[in-house]
């Protein structure tokens, strides 16, 4: 899985656009690169995508391995619509 986010320190207006337009190009990659180079017959990688505009909240979580986390509405409906 992999997450972006944009927006969060300066204001964009086309933000909605440019996510949009890497998930197409990041799409478009995937189906050009080999699932394996020495076993061609495996196919291609094949990828899904989900994105959503809104509100997420942030934070630090964890004491022993600390990770940053996005958590919100936000964040669970992009990753249903994958």
């Amino acid at each position: 899985a992999y997450m972006a986010v944009t927006n969060l320190v300066h204001h964009q207006e086309d933000h909605a656009l440019r996510v949009a337009q890497f998930a197409r190009d990041t799409i478009k990659a995937a189906a050009e690169t080999l699932i394996d180079v020495d076993k061609p017959d495996l196919g291609y990688v094949n990828i899904r995508v989900g994105f959503n505009s809104g509100p997420v909240v942030s934070n630090v979580v964890g004491n022993r391995n600390p990770k940053f986390t996005i958590i919100g509405d936000t964040v669970n409906c992009a990753a249903r619509m994958e």
